[in-house]
């Protein structure tokens, strides 16, 4: 075993998450890593995703979405191998072996491997044509294939699937979403909401079918067609599977750590293996998996603490995450519960000249949820009401207009 003086630190992944705890890793007081050596499975450095819409729209430039320059690593010390990702870890020698038979010892390691987007299970995934939408290579074949074919099929309509079709919609081609739920972004919006939405989305020219499902995807080596649950057939040239992620756990899988959906740890993000830990999409709290970057930020802040001092008692705690979204430049926000249920009462305001609308989920005199489409404006303060759980009897006929007319009464 190394001093503490030596500690070699590897990390496996390099997204937005593994990013963001390398800058609160350098940023830490005490610092117990001589090294830092960072494995990307990606060929390009560490990216900001959430922009990839927009590089697929065409309003975004590649080089625009890169996190860190290479001179912010070699003033760090961090050592970054691009498109070489470890295929397995030795935990009884403690260390990792990459695709190129590259092997490095640890003293501590971080899996931040991600996730992928979910298989549908059925017949033709794997043609030519059939394409996710997860990183810097899917949206470089979406472009490419729109500057060639003119009809696509977005199997998904949640925030991936939306954007990748707007993207493709904006690049001249003509686009039909599949969504087997009832309504669009059912996770983040009620049918009032998802209904709003889609008369929107369709007025722009997107084609929408919900309560639907792909049964099949149909071609000989390029996709052709896809087959629906009503025996309908969609031609098309291209299909976005955008239909949920999978966690990348197979990694921890192998090594032999305690898995579920995705990579179990407690809440100083450990694995089973005192010496592993495990952040972003790839990790599993009790049973909580984590699709969106902001708790991956909160874990890589109490990660970094974690890490460089032993007597730290920082720990991560599952919370209520707001969701804030643009749709083709429609406003989203979402908070706690989306659905009212037999305990809730629901305050409801609508503006139908201006497309705007707003539904409270209300119990006993505490806001449980929020949803707001087309005005966001006071999505923040709804959702610190929900977190504080305060009593909102004095503000309760003001509640739906905001905080202005909240602090005026």
């Amino acid at each position: 075993m190394n001093t503490a003086a030596q500690q070699t630190l590897v990390i496996c992944g390099h997204g937005m998450v593994a990013q963001r705890l390398l800058e609160k890793l350098v940023a830490q007081p005490h610092q117990p890593f001589s090294r830092i050596v960072v494995f990307n499975g990606e060929a390009s450095p560490a990216y900001n995703r959430i922009q990839l819409s927009a590089l697929l729209a065409g309003d975004a430039k590649e080089s625009s979405l890169v996190l860190k320059q290479s001179d912010w690593f070699r003033q760090h010390n961090i050592e970054i191998y691009q498109g070489d990702p470890v295929t397995a870890i030795n935990r009884i020698d403690k260390t990792v072996t990459t695709t190129t038979g590259l092997v490095q010892e640890y003293d501590r390691l971080v899996i931040a491997t991600g996730s992928r987007s979910a298989s549908l299970g059925i017949q033709g995934e794997e043609m030519a044509g059939v394409v996710g939408f997860r990183d810097l290579r899917d949206t470089r074949k979406l472009i490419s294939i729109s500057q060639r074919h003119r009809r696509a099929v977005v199997i998904g309509g949640g925030f991936l699937g939306l954007e990748a079709a707007e993207g493709l919609r904006s690049r001249g081609m003509s686009v039909t979403v599949l969504h087997r739920s009832s309504h669009l972004l059912n996770r983040q919006l009620d049918p009032t909401g998802g209904a709003l939405l889609e008369d929107s989305l369709t007025a722009r020219g997107l084609t929408i079918r919900t309560r639907t499902s792909p049964v099949a995807l149909l071609g000989r080596d390029s996709i052709r067609a896809v087959q629906l649950d009503d025996e309908t057939l969609i031609s098309t040239d291209l299909v976005v599977i955008a239909a949920g992620i999978s966690p990348n756990a197979q990694l921890a899988r192998d090594a032999g750590l305690d898995c579920d959906r995705a990579i179990q740890v407690d809440t100083r993000l450990r694995t089973s293996d005192p010496t592993i830990y495990a952040i972003g999409e790839c990790c599993q709290i009790s049973d909580q998996t984590f699709g969106l970057v902001e708790p991956g930020y909160q874990q890589a802040e109490v990660l970094a603490q974690v890490l460089c001092d032993a007597n730290s008692d920082a720990t991560f705690e599952p919370s209520v995450i707001p969701t804030r979204l643009k749709i083709s430049g429609i406003p989203i926000f979402s908070c706690g519960q989306t659905q009212p249920d037999g305990d809730t009462e629901s305050v409801v305001w609508q503006d139908y000249e201006t497309n705007r609308y707003c539904r409270l989920l209300i119990r006993n005199q505490r806001l449980t949820g929020a949803v707001l489409f087309g005005e966001t404006t006071d999505g923040l303060w709804y959702s610190e009401r929900i977190q504080q759980a305060d009593d909102i009897s004095p503000i309760r006929a003001h509640l739906a207009f905001g905080k202005h007319y909240c602090d005026a009464a």
